[in-house]
């Protein structure tokens, strides 16, 4: 049977066929955009092109992937196996190996968002590292004299920090370093303030924070390389970020977090009413407490004096005094009522021999005559011529017996 050379069917090799099939596809505008959800699977991310290589699958089919790198950095978070995504991009088919995949343009969690999840990947990854450990949070000092605040210089936060530090603790100075604090430079800035105040030692500790705001707004606070700078700082840090109920990666890695930027300040210095209120009443107790002792060891040191007292030498001696100061006035009483008898007794005796004093009677008109040592009581102890001698009472005198006187 005779085939017209037109109906003759067309021999393609395989590079022409794919070549083809590729035109199809990219040409079809319903595939240069198209939005797709599934499950990622065989992830393959190629840290040094920063090609991200996957498969999305659901229930009964799967479709190969791939992320370039100047797209895969504007993500997020961190794809992972088992994730579930929504994707766009375009349809597009590799030629040489005849392989029609997703070209993924952007890629956002579903059901979650894209920064819940990069913030609980890199929360996950830092606290395996240890970064959050209270074995390494400094405490903070009680008395701080200089207190560096990394914030913005026109928000609320700051003014809020001033006010509270200077009505508090108006004796510290304060070191500001201005920052911004959300958009593309935040991070870095934040990084460099906390490094330039520890390089310097520049504060006692630091206070790092910013007001409320969305999960975008703190996202600056959020960065893996300001979480280092902070657990390498050797100074203390407090994280207060956003309001209560927000919390980054700043507020696990720093050394103390505080709700909010006001409540930073509060933590940060002691306040000086209350410090006058305790040491006025410590004051109060130390001088009650210094009377009471001083009452107590006068006591004692009476007790101690009068138990010394009775065993003490000088008592004795003190008594023994008082007793030989009786016994002296005794003996000198009895020594003088002796004297004093003695001494009548020989003016009695004296008187006595006054009257019968042979020197008494011859001042009276008498004498007396010896011969040879002995008192001539009688005429007859004289013989004629004999020699002898008279006493009168102013002196003496040789008389002769010659004889009788008739």
């Amino acid at each position: 049977m005779y085939t017209p050379e037109f109906a003759k069917p067309k021999v393609l090799n395989i590079s022409q066929l794919n070549f083809y099939i590729k035109s199809i596809i990219e040409n079809d505008p319903r595939l240069n955009i198209v939005f797709i959800t599934g499950e990622i699977s065989n992830l393959t991310n190629h840290y040094r092109s920063g090609h991200i290589y996957l498969s999305l699958k659901d229930e009964k089919s799967v479709i190969r992937a791939v992320m370039f790198a100047g797209n895969a950095r504007t993500l997020r978070f961190q794809p992972q196996d088992g994730m579930k995504v929504i994707c766009r991009g375009r349809i597009a088919v590799y030629e040489p190996s005849g392989q029609y995949q997703l070209y993924i343009e952007d890629m956002q969690p579903d059901g979650v968002g894209a920064l819940t999840i990069a913030f609980e990947q890199l929360k996950s990854s830092l606290a395996e590292k240890g970064l959050f450990d209270n074995a390494h949070k400094k405490p903070i000092p009680k008395f701080p004299k200089t207190i560096g605040v990394i914030t913005s210089p026109t928000g609320a936060a700051v003014q809020d920090i001033r006010n509270i530090l200077s009505r508090r603790y108006p004796c510290a100075d304060i070191v500001m370093c201005p920052v911004l604090v959300q958009g593309e430079s935040a991070p870095s800035q934040l990084v460099d303030a906390v490094k330039r105040l520890d390089e310097y030692n520049a504060c006692d500790v630091i206070i790092i924070g910013r007001g409320g705001g969305s999960i975008e707004d703190l996202w600056a606070f959020n960065s893996e390389e300001l979480a280092y700078a902070i657990y390498e700082c050797k100074i203390p840090v407090i994280s207060a970020v956003g309001h209560e109920t927000d919390f980054t990666i700043c507020d696990f890695v720093a050394d103390l977090r505080a709700p909010t930027p006001s409540a930073g300040a509060e933590l940060a210095v002691p306040d000086k009413d209350e410090l006058m209120s305790f040491y006025n009443s410590q004051l109060q107790y130390i001088s009650s407490l210094a009377d009471v002792k001083l009452k107590n060891y006068s006591n004692l040191i009476i007790d101690f004096r009068r138990r010394l007292s009775l065993v003490s030498p000088q008592s004795k001696i003190d008594e023994y005094e008082r007793k030989f100061d009786v016994l002296s006035n005794k003996v000198e009483s009895f020594v003088t009522d002796k004297i004093n008898k003695a001494d009548s007794s020989i003016k009695a005796t004296a008187a006595k021999l006054e009257a019968i004093n042979p020197i008494s009677v011859l001042s009276r008109g008498y004498a007396i005559a010896q011969k040879d040592g002995q008192v001539v009581s009688s005429k007859n102890q004289l013989s004629i011529d004999d020699e002898f001698l008279i006493e009168f009472s102013d002196g003496k005198i040789i008389a002769k017996y010659i004889g009788d006187f008739n």
